[in-house]
């Protein structure tokens, strides 16, 4: 078998890399979503509730959350059910968040993810995201989001936003 033949039969066509059913990651950076380093259990249990009414969670929807060591027990307390990363110093949170979607693959598991920050930081990581085939939505405070990130995304949704009903 020649060197050409080798790599066609090496990378996976588009069916066959979306093999999973449609699904979300969420990536939450607590302390920006909450406008604090540090976010008692009732802050974080209120951006909660503000995050699930504006963009609710699928059956097979994941949750990653981060903060710094001083912040994540209340976080955890408060917000159940997700995976918990850990690091503290500047932009520790922001920088967990994008190790997840650098460096594991979210294009082979997602058809979507929601960063829950509005950091410029996340914008490498969104184009990324975005050129694989991801589907990028921000949700973010509306006096927190970056241009830049506004501009990367797919979607934007303002958590703390009224809503609007339809006419």
């Amino acid at each position: 078998m020649d060197a050409t033949a080798k790599v066609r039969r090496l990378r996976r066509p588009e069916a066959a890399r979306r093999r999973f059913p449609e699904r979300t990651l969420h990536v939450v950076d607590i302390e920006n979503l909450a406008g604090t380093a540090i976010p008692t259990p009732g802050q974080v249990s209120n951006v909660q509730g503000l995050y699930l009414a504006r963009l609710g969670f699928g059956a097979d929807d994941q949750v990653v959350m981060a903060a710094s060591h001083r912040g994540l027990l209340n976080a955890a307390l408060a917000w159940p059910h997700a995976r918990y990363r850990v690091r503290s110093g500047p932009n520790g949170a922001d920088l967990e968040l994008i190790d997840v979607l650098l460096h594991e693959d979210i294009p082979a598991r997602f058809t979507r993810v929601v960063i829950g920050s509005g950091d410029g930081m996340f914008v490498r990581a969104a184009l990324a995201l975005a050129d694989g085939g991801v589907r990028v939505t921000v949700a973010s405070r509306p006096g927190s989001l970056s241009h830049l990130l506004r501009r990367a995304a797919s979607d934007i949704v303002y958590l703390d936003a009224p809503r609007v009903a339809a006419a």
